[in-house]
């Protein structure tokens, strides 16, 4: 009898279980669906704030020094002997 007992709870747990996931999933995702999507025109709007035409630089290289000396050493000039 106990047997029979777990059995029928396991077979009830599980559809309980099925048909939660079968309501509660499809509301999470839609609900990240609509949080990506607004994040997505958020975006758009972010990059529409610029004037068209206009240009921005976010990163400037350091630029080297003149005055240091090459780091590849002094150039030789050398002739070809055949």
């Amino acid at each position: 009898m106990p047997l029979i007992k777990f059995i029928f709870i396991s077979i009830l747990v599980l559809w309980l279980l099925r048909l939660l996931i079968r309501l509660i999933l499809p509301m999470l995702f839609n609900n990240l669906a609509s949080k990506m999507q607004q994040q997505a025109t958020g975006q758009q709007q972010q990059k529409r704030s610029k004037p068209e035409g206009s240009i921005s630089i976010d990163y400037m290289p350091p630029r080297p020094d003149q005055g240091k000396t090459d780091k590849l050493g002094d150039f030789v000039d050398y002739e070809e002997v055949k």
